[in-house]
């Protein structure tokens, strides 16, 4: 089985899922960046039996409609922003251009299945269009490498990336402002931009809040295993990724009852209101007398594991390709 793996950033799910496939089919990765690589695109699903992108976008409204026109099959992976609409925080793919909505359309509508993230992200899709097939193959966490480690302490984290209004979309500030409700815990953000940390430092010069940015993922790991609480209290998640690793090296999550989160969580942690400081305090404090890093570890390791989702992905190819 040949798959032409079509990508426009190599970002680390991106990756992990190249990898996973490439364990079962022969898989050739082709980068989208301009029009220029359409033919190279061309010229590879010519030569493959189906395509593979994430996110309905730009470069997988490309593939769907190559292989189409040459016959193929194609598998896109709805991840979250692609098929979202939430206008009141200017999040989302469908508040954007035209175009922009354009391209999703064509590729809900006519991708061979579309893979979504979550339950959550599925029923985004469905909102939007009416695939030919929808089914959730949720994110794949690496739980032999995000492990807990020896002991926890005092610490209660936070991972804040990937967004242009990051502060408001992940509830940094409601964070921000719980840590001055339990002056005695650490606190700690990671991964904001260097104009997220002038704004947050300005506002929140707290003794017991660390603000910090970009983080490798081995220092970041070793973060996740000193924690003994991890906040998601985001306004929406199409999964959770980092939840989700903090949940498999131990953490005891305290999140929003919003989006994919509750799929995520379980019942492992707090469920707190979204951007209500001393609800969310109350909560980081019940949380920090749980002894649930065990309960929380176990429900990735069951639901969320990389093996679950490569096996998962290596079935969708099958079913599509007979």
């Amino acid at each position: 089985m040949k798959i032409a793996f079509i990508y426009y950033d190599f970002s680390s799910f991106v990756k992990q899922d190249y990898e996973m496939l490439s364990n079962h089919f022969d898989v050739k990765k082709v980068n989208y960046r301009t029009p220029r690589d359409i033919f190279k695109i061309a010229r590879t699903i010519s030569n493959s039996d189906l395509t593979y992108s994430w996110f309905a976008s730009g470069h997988s409204f490309i593939a769907v409609l190559i292989s189409k026109l040459l016959n193929k099959r194609s598998i896109v992976v709805a991840g979250g922003y692609d098929v979202a609409y939430v206008p009141e925080i200017n999040y989302g793919q469908y508040t954007h251009g035209k175009d922009k909505r354009m391209y999703a359309d064509y590729v809900l509508k006519n991708a061979d299945i579309i893979l979504a993230v979550s339950k959550f992200t599925e029923g985004e899709v469905l909102a939007r269009a009416k695939p030919r097939m929808v089914e959730v193959v949720y994110n794949g966490i690496n739980t032999d490498k995000f492990v807990p480690g020896t002991e926890k302490e005092n610490l209660v984290m936070t991972v804040a990336s990937g967004t242009k209004d990051v502060i408001r979309l992940k509830g940094i500030d409601a964070f921000s402002k719980a840590a001055e409700h339990i002056p005695s815990t650490r606190f700690l953000v990671l991964g904001l931009s260097d104009r997220d940390l002038e704004i947050l430092r300005a506002k929140y010069p707290l003794p017991n809040l660390k603000l910090c940015g970009y983080m490798s993922q081995t220092d970041l790991i070793k973060c996740y295993q000193k924690a003994k609480v991890y906040c998601q209290l985001s306004y929406r998640e199409s999964f959770g990724v980092a939840l989700a690793e903090a949940m498999a090296c131990g953490c005891v999550p305290v999140v929003t009852e919003r989006a994919a989160l509750p799929e995520v969580a379980g019942n492992t942690g707090i469920y707190v209101p979204y951007d209500d400081e001393e609800a969310i305090a109350k909560g980081i404090k019940d949380a920090l007398s749980l002894d649930n890093g065990r309960i929380a570890r176990e429900r990735v390791k069951s639901h969320f594991s990389r093996k679950n989702r490569e096996v998962e992905l290596a079935r969708a190819v099958r079913m599509i390709s007979k």
